[in-house]
């Protein structure tokens, strides 16, 4: 069982820039006993409220959506590049349709009620604080609306507290 390490937000020494937006995330959250995930490229990390944050956006179709609605925790897992195929392979299939965390061959554990994965090297694990749907009135830049959201289904944002990270202690 790997030993993890918890750290202070301002010891994260990797940008957020590159374990979002290139290395991506796996967002995961539990509800009434059962897990899922979904990949994200998309968020960001920083202060709101006084609180250490992260953002975090979700599509309504994404199943992962009901679990992050159905839970108050959630956790935010990085990794090295070693586990590329297994990001790809679960953001490209739904939970609905098969148990694709265990395919991925991923080792769900918990910190309390939160689960995250063994496998990752960093985790970021969070409260819910705040979630909104994106209302295309509200975009300024002329493009966007037509460019990321064809079929209309707007993400929902949600600000997260960041409670706790954990690093894998090497």
């Amino acid at each position: 069982m790997k030993q993890w390490k918890e750290i202070a937000p301002e010891a994260l020494e990797k940008s957020p820039f590159q374990m979002i937006g290139m290395d991506w995330m796996l967002v995961t959250a539990q509800k009434d006993g059962k897990a899922n995930t979904m990949t994200a490229s998309w968020g960001g990390l920083g202060v709101m409220w006084g609180k250490n944050v992260a953002f975090i956006v979700i599509r309504p179709q994404r199943y992962t959506k009901e679990f992050i609605d159905g839970s108050d925790t959630l956790s935010l897992s990085f990794y090295d590049e070693s586990f590329r195929k297994q990001l790809s392979y679960l953001g490209a299939v739904s939970g609905r349709d098969e148990d694709k965390i265990a395919k991925a061959g991923l080792t769900l554990t918990h910190d309390g009620e939160t689960p995250y994965f063994e496998e990752a090297d960093t985790v970021l694990l969070c409260k819910k604080l705040y979630a909104q749907k994106y209302d295309p009135a509200c975009f300024i830049e002329d493009g966007i609306d037509a460019r990321w959201y064809p079929e209309k289904d707007y993400h929902t944002m949600y600000i997260v507290e960041i409670t706790k990270i954990l690093q894998a202690d090497k």
